[in-house]
């Protein structure tokens, strides 16, 4: 991902704008943590692979640092959307579902 967002001016931790979602999202595939990829298409598809099994979600942006995920048939889920920067590179997005607080780290594959 080096390269990819050079031009923006972001740090560790920063919310990731409304203008700037899209392109964050759907920039590569991330890995998590547990080994789980999720990848997110412009269209506002998005597909999750946990020990092998996909399943299909939507997303959509709330505001700046927030987007909202539908999982059929009725799971709903807003969550914080922030920046991951090592070494000054952007490297990832770190997601804060707003209700609970859970937060998972994803790293561009």
């Amino acid at each position: 991902m080096a390269g990819r967002f050079d031009s923006l001016n972001v740090a560790d931790g920063d919310l990731v704008l409304m203008k700037d979602m899209p392109d964050a999202l759907t920039a590569a595939t991330l890995v998590f943590e547990d080994g789980a990829t999720q990848k997110f298409t412009p269209d506002g598809q998005t597909t999750y692979v946990e020990h092998g099994r996909p399943t299909q979600g939507e997303w959509s942006i709330v505001k700046d640092g927030e987007f909202s995920s539908f999982w059929p048939p009725s799971y709903r889920a807003r969550y914080a959307l922030r920046w991951i920067v090592e070494g000054g590179t952007v490297t990832g997005l770190s997601f804060t579902e707003v209700q609970r607080g859970d937060r998972f780290d994803g790293r561009y594959e």
